[in-house]
């Protein structure tokens, strides 16, 4: 995407009033089920199916002048996925990048939270209830961390699917860095 640049966070923080902030969360749980009996799902990772038909992670936009980066995103994750997401909140120790859009005087704000799997699937059984269910937000999906034998179903597959603004980018680092996939995977899907 052009015009995006990585920036640490106090930086992105003094760019001035004429900056929109958005924030956004990956949130993920160790799975240790298997996928047929026999392809370990290791993680259950979360995406929305946005208003537009892009893949993108629940979230939006802040107002500092109200709210900190932190509380504008728990107040989104409320609304976008309903009252399970009060059972966790997204810290400043969540952080995991920050870029800016410069064409847009955007700053997006990426997260990561760790959840068990009973809060992930109490999130998911709840969000078809959140406020902003079926205008901004059409539905969840749990992204595929494995390739099936074929070489393209299974992560491949749900990589070619569009992806808002750097969601895919920030996908795939979230990935590489948490140690999610087998050691080689990502850099495989570049």
């Amino acid at each position: 995407m052009a015009g995006v640049r990585k920036l640490d966070l106090e930086e992105s923080l003094e760019l001035g009033p004429n900056w929109r902030h958005a924030c956004h969360a990956l949130l993920y749980a160790p799975d240790p089920r298997l996928l047929f009996g026999r392809i370990p799902l290791r993680y259950a990772v979360l995406m929305q199916m946005r208003f537009d038909g892009r893949l993108g992670f629940p979230g939006g936009f802040v107002t500092l002048q109200n709210e900190s980066l932190e509380d504008g995103l728990n107040r989104e994750l409320g609304e976008e996925l309903g009252d399970a997401a009060a059972a966790f909140r997204v810290e400043r120790a969540d952080h995991r990048s920050s870029r800016t859009v410069s064409d847009r005087c955007v700053v997006t704000h990426f997260y990561v939270k760790r959840l068990t799997l009973e809060q992930l699937a109490a999130v998911e059984i709840g969000a078809p209830h959140a406020k902003d269910h079926g205008l901004e937000v059409l539905g969840l999906v749990r992204v595929p961390l494995y390739t099936l034998r074929d070489g393209v179903g299974g992560l491949p597959a749900f990589l070619e699917n569009t992806f808002i603004g750097t969601a895919r980018e920030q996908l795939l680092e979230a990935l590489q860095d948490l140690g999610l996939l087998k050691s080689g995977s990502v850099s495989a899907l570049h």
